[in-house]
């Protein structure tokens, strides 16, 4: 799916008086509340890295970017809004949303330390070659979250921690690591 039609599934979620699980819960459905308008936010204030903005104009071979994400996904919220102003850049990076938690399941095949962590960017040429992988999530920010798990600290003092990281962080370790990611396959 294109980013539009990810954006009417959050829109549907948010507006079914009934949503399908796990949307369900409160508590999921509470996180795509959040993250509605935590991405909408980046999708607005979000400043690309000039750098960043260079290589990928300067992309000359079409690129697949496939994004594995899900709605309730507070790491998605922060990191969607800035890989899909980036590939606004180059018409020759086409873009397809998947859903973790449904067919095809393509998250099976990029298990973060054998988990179903998201989102994900795998970024194939047009032979389906994969050229590079990123996620789930920046480098300083999984180290913060793993720090996190090993304290045991509580799920909610978590998502505080990991929200504080991002808010402060801006997007701009997420692009660094971009840069470094795209740089040599140009």
């Amino acid at each position: 799916m294109n980013f539009i039609a990810y954006q009417q599934i959050f829109q549907q979620i948010l507006n079914d008086l009934h949503p399908p699980a796990p949307y369900q819960d409160p508590d999921y459905l509470n996180y795509t509340k959040l993250n509605w308008s935590r991405q909408q936010r980046w999708l607005k204030a979000g400043i690309l890295n000039e750098e960043l903005g260079t290589i990928i104009e300067s992309i000359r071979e079409m690129q697949r970017w496939t994004i594995i994400t899900e709605p309730w996904c507070g790491d998605a919220a922060h990191i969607i809004p800035f890989l899909h102003r980036l590939s606004e850049l180059n018409p020759l990076i086409k873009v397809d949303y998947q859903q973790r938690d449904k067919e095809p399941f393509l998250i099976e095949e990029y298990l973060t330390n054998g988990t179903k962590s998201i989102p994900k960017l795998i970024i194939r040429d047009t032979n389906n070659n994969d050229l590079a992988v990123w996620g789930p999530r920046p480098a300083e920010c999984q180290a913060l979250y793993i720090r996190l798990l090993n304290d045991h600290v509580d799920m909610g003092q978590k998502k505080i921690a990991l929200q504080q990281w991002y808010n402060a962080d801006k997007g701009v370790t997420l692009q660094k690591e971009l840069i470094a990611l795209l740089s040599p396959l140009n």
